[in-house]
């Protein structure tokens, strides 16, 4: 069988279940769509098994093909990581609305100009989080969860000793699963223990 290469897969997505997704679907098969994957998302979750699966489905050199760009993520988060999903696996994205197609030497412009922002993006985050760090340190506070009691440490090791493993244990406690297997690596001088999680 002849390798399957440069189809062009849609993908269409719709908020609730009354919504249709024909439209999007028509717009999809007429722009070249051998197939269409499509996806009903809830306000509350943003899982895409239809998604996944075209990813799954595609192979290198393959498009994605959406009706708009707003159909990849609800925000700009989500779409910078579809993105540099599809980038790494080498499937080309296609948006009717923006006109965009990263198979052209312009379109893979666009796939950097994606890159810089979401880097961008990330160091805004690290820059927010040292500044809220030195922040509270300058007013006498210790970022990062409070230690641990020996209580909590001490239920912890006779739950282990009861037969729990150190992640079950930390399930009952409510503490990090990390953590927990960090105490139980500990010695007794070194308590009290911060959570890693």
């Amino acid at each position: 069988m002849k390798p399957r290469s440069g189809d062009i897969l849609g993908y269409a997505r719709v908020s609730t279940a009354e919504q249709d997704v024909v439209g999007q679907k028509d717009r999809l098969v007429k722009a070249g769509a051998v197939r269409v994957f499509k996806d009903v998302i809830s306000g509350k979750q943003f899982e895409r098994p239809g998604l996944t699966e075209l990813i799954d489905h595609a192979r290198a050199g393959d498009s994605l093909c959406v009706v708009r760009l707003d159909r990849l993520g609800r925000s700009l988060k989500e779409l910078l990581e579809t993105v540099d999903n599809l980038k790494a696996q080498g499937i080309n994205l296609i948006s009717l609305e923006e006109k965009l197609d990263t198979s052209s030497a312009a379109g893979e412009l666009v796939f950097h100009v994606f890159g810089a922002i979401a880097h961008f993006e990330r160091r805004l985050i690290s820059e927010r989080t040292k500044d809220g760090i030195a922040a509270a340190r300058k007013r006498g506070k210790k970022p990062g969860r409070p230690s641990l009691g020996r209580e909590t440490v001490s239920a912890l090791e006779k739950l282990i000793e009861a037969g729990l493993t150190a992640g079950q244990a930390a399930k009952q406690l409510g503490i990090g699963r990390s953590t927990a297997y960090r105490i139980t690596n500990t010695r007794i001088s070194e308590w009290p223990i911060t959570p890693l999680e």
